[in-house]
């Protein structure tokens, strides 16, 4: 049967660079390259993965068992069949969770709410995350379509007018169409996630958004807006005017003025011994 349609972008691009470098280099992903067959990892989903967030929890670090074997699939590039099969999975919601992530991550968003359409509904409950927090399939699936972050990282972006279609169709069968949170925040910044990160990631994520590493940084430089650096200021005693006002300050003192201070001080002393005498 034929392969599910896809985006085109190369794996490595679909992921968040930092969660894709920690993939490929865990000794766990390792594990699975001796995995060959479809079957193989669905049974290892089912008896490994209790929570789809991309990362582990507690005091461990480095990608999820779940994001592991999600990009074990990507690599096998899966049939519609397949696809098919992982969705009506019924033996293990994480089996369906991790199909339905597969797609958003890969699938031709053209074609996503062809794929979603039918399980929009649906009742089955589980936990997506690490905190327990129930949650339905249905829920679930609406909040990938509908949410760019996905605990705390980053979905490919879907088209304008692919959302658009995508919203009137919830709205045509009476459903939400705002983000719920069972899937983290609809944002980075305040997600309770963001704690589990590793400190490496954290620091990663803080270089590629023109940030300082977290642990050099003060709470105002954690903003992601790119900060507008002070125009270097000439050497050779030129016009100074496009350097900031402090630092003209600063400077004028350690020049000219700062020699007239010293003159003064050396008239002063100069004078008190004349008087002493």
């Amino acid at each position: 049967m034929s392969e599910i349609a896809t985006s085109g972008r190369a794996i490595d691009t679909l992921l968040e660079k930092v969660l894709c470098m920690n993939i490929l280099s865990s000794d766990y992903f390792k594990e699975l390259y001796k995995m060959k067959t479809f079957h193989e990892v669905v049974d290892e989903i089912y008896n490994q993965v209790d929570h789809v967030e991309p990362w582990m929890t507690g005091n461990c670090r480095g990608p999820s068992t779940a994001f592991c074997l999600l990009y074990k699939f990507f690599t096998m590039k899966l049939t519609v069949k397949q696809m098919y099969n992982l969705l009506k999975h019924p033996d293990s919601p994480y089996i369906r969770a991790i199909g339905f992530l597969y797609l958003r991550y890969l699938g031709d968003p053209k074609t996503l709410w062809s794929w979603f359409e039918p399980y929009v509904k649906d009742d089955e409950e589980f936990s997506p995350g690490s905190n327990g927090r129930k949650t339905t399939m249905g829920l679930y699936v609406r909040d990938l379509l509908l949410g760019q972050y996905y605990f705390d990282t980053l979905f490919p972006r879907i088209p304008v007018p692919i959302m658009r279609l995508i919203t009137t169709n919830l709205e045509r069968m009476k459903l939400p169409t705002k983000h719920s949170g069972v899937t983290g925040e609809s944002s980075r910044h305040g997600s309770d996630d963001t704690a589990r990160r590793p400190p490496s990631v954290k620091a990663a994520l803080s270089v590629s958004f023109g940030q300082r590493a977290p642990h050099r940084a003060s709470t105002r430089d954690s903003s992601p807006v790119r900060r507008t650096l002070p125009i270097r200021e000439r050497t050779d005693g030129d016009d100074l005017r496009d350097s900031s006002p402090s630092k003209r300050r600063s400077r004028s003192h350690e020049g000219p003025d700062r020699d007239r201070e010293r003159g003064r001080d050396r008239e002063r002393d100069r004078d008190q011994g004349e008087g002493e005498g």
